[in-house]
């Protein structure tokens, strides 16, 4: 009897050193409303890859691009909040209408180049830390895109010719450009974009490169204005509950992970606009070189919606733009 209570015993003790390793691996699903082959997608990948590498396959994150989890752009701060899912990118002015910090990406004409686009990043991302984890979440990393750019069935030169427009616009500042030229902005989701386009509901839309290319917009458009009305930025981030549940190792090389790509990030926009806007050129779309005078009359117009905003802005965005305009010197 003793012996076979021995055996036992030892059985259940190998049996857990057994399946302990298993039981210690984290699976985490993480959402990209973006296409596969965009380069927001793409990037997502090769961060769940370096997780997997540092940790040994302790944390395995599982890419789900297209929207595949059911998940909207709008409603991806509070479905990483409530912990629909640990962990989504999500277009930081997608997610603008909870709070109300991240619509400083979305003032047109703040930043006039690349490199004010990184400083203005760099700038706010105390402040962005701070409000996603008001939303209990963090952030991993910040991704850019290319500027937003106008592109239209017919040409553009001046302010007049963007009178009349019909405009697919992604946030509430961009709907405010199209108004203020004599546009009408129309809010729709971009799976609707092309057949808006093919049947004439919109004629126009203001995105960028990679989302050109992925809209296929040579089928239904011919110019592309590249006026970088706004930069845009995606954020990566984890539900704070599922991060903090991580041992310390593990967290520490997540986090580390986010670093390294979101200086990859960075570093591949530029090269990304220039392939994006190419594959446009040679399929038809017509780059249309943007005069010093339209930017100028454009940044005049603008310039009440950035003062609208301040008035109505939280005192954390009102220090981090004033602490941006410092930086440049306006």
């Amino acid at each position: 009897m003793k012996k076979m209570l021995s055996l036992t015993v030892a059985v259940m003790v190998l049996t857990v050193f057994s399946v302990a390793p298993c039981a210690a691996k984290t699976t985490w699903n993480a959402n990209s409303v973006w296409p596969p082959n965009n380069h927001q997608t793409i990037g997502l990948e090769e961060f769940a890859a370096k997780v997997k590498a540092a940790t040994g396959g302790e944390l395995e994150i599982q890419v789900s691009a297209g929207g595949a989890l059911g998940y909207k752009g709008p409603e991806l701060l509070k479905a990483v909040r409530d912990g629909m899912v640990p962990l989504s990118d999500m277009l930081v002015s997608g997610v603008a209408g909870d709070e109300k910090i991240f619509q400083i990406v979305t003032l047109p004409f703040l930043v006039l180049d690349f490199e004010e686009t990184k400083l203005l990043n760099e700038t706010v991302r105390p402040y962005f830390d701070k409000a996603a984890e008001k939303w209990g979440q963090k952030i991993l990393y910040i991704a850019p895109w290319p500027g937003a750019g106008l592109w239209t069935k017919r040409k553009i030169a001046t302010v007049e010719d963007m009178k009349g427009l019909k405009t697919r616009t992604y946030d509430k500042n961009g709907a405010l450009v199209v108004e203020a030229t004599g546009g009408t902005p129309y809010a729709l989701p971009f799976s609707e974009v092309y057949s808006s386009l093919a049947t004439g509901l919109i004629d126009s839309v203001i995105t960028s490169t990679p989302t050109g290319v992925d809209g296929k917009f040579w089928e239904v458009l011919k110019y592309y204005h590249p006026l970088n009305i706004t930069v845009a930025t995606d954020m990566v981030n984890v539900n704070l509950k599922a991060f903090n549940k991580l041992d310390k190792k593990t967290r520490d090389a997540l986090v580390a992970a986010g670093k390294e790509m979101e200086e990859a990030m960075w570093k591949k926009v530029v090269e990304i606009d220039k392939e994006k806007e190419a594959i446009c050129n040679q399929n038809g779309i017509e780059t249309v070189p943007v005069s010093k005078e339209l930017l100028k009359a454009l940044a005049k117009i603008t310039d009440g919606i950035r003062n609208d905003w301040l008035k109505d802005a939280p005192e954390d965005a009102k220090a981090a733009y004033a602490d941006f305009m410092k930086k440049v010197q306006r």
